[in-house]
């Protein structure tokens, strides 16, 4: 298996043997359960389905929770899929736990960034603004913006943050099994709390 769900816990810092501080994030994952298998027969690839935390049924939808049901595993709040390689295999009801990463040195994280609303350009881009004297009056506007027609990816106020980010090649400084959790060098996109899929990093050997 080459993912698991996961979730931010919070960053803190550890020493390594040399007594060096190393700032790191705590993420949470697993345990995660195989909700469905996928196969390249029946749907073209192989693939499986991973439900991350539980939930309540009266929470759900009939139709998933007809899906939980005829897996035979109960209800979660998050439910991802994730790509097996060749000669992976797994099947419903099966757990993951953080014991995949064993061994592993680097990993790919993706999370949603924090949202920040409606912002200015002067936060958004970080634009230096106009003068605050002589004549000014336009402090925090992004000044002059196009002689004629506006040209496509124009730097604009608009919505800031919120977006899908991937952070790849985070070192693994340890993987902490007993809790299904890892301790991951540097930092990690969202809240504490945000919703993460961890991987096996693809450009490191």
């Amino acid at each position: 298996m080459q993912a698991l769900i996961g979730k931010k816990v919070g960053m803190t810092r550890v020493y390594d043997d040399a007594g060096v501080q190393v700032p790191v994030t705590v993420v949470q994952v697993g345990p995660c359960t195989v909700v469905q298998r996928k196969t390249a027969a029946a749907d073209g690839y192989d693939a499986v389905q991973l439900g991350f935390e539980g939930q309540k049924e009266h929470r759900m939808t009939k139709p998933l929770l007809g899906h939980y049901k005829k897996a035979g595993t109960p209800p979660h709040k998050v439910l991802r899929e994730v790509r097996l390689e060749e000669g992976e295999d797994a099947q419903p009801g099966d757990v993951l736990t953080a014991q995949i990463f064993e061994g592993v040195s680097h990993v790919d994280v993706q999370g949603r960034t924090k949202g920040r609303g409606f912002q200015g350009v002067v936060r958004r881009f970080k634009m230096g603004g106009g003068q605050a004297s002589h004549g000014g009056g336009w402090l925090r506007r992004p000044g002059s913006i196009s002689p004629g027609r506006i040209a496509k990816n124009k730097k604009m106020p608009g919505q800031m943050g919120a977006v899908d980010i991937t952070t790849q090649n985070l070192r693994v400084v340890k993987v902490l099994a007993e809790d299904n959790a890892l301790l991951l060098e540097g930092a990690v996109a969202g809240p504490a709390g945000g919703i993460l899929l961890v991987r096996k990093a693809i450009k490191k050997a």
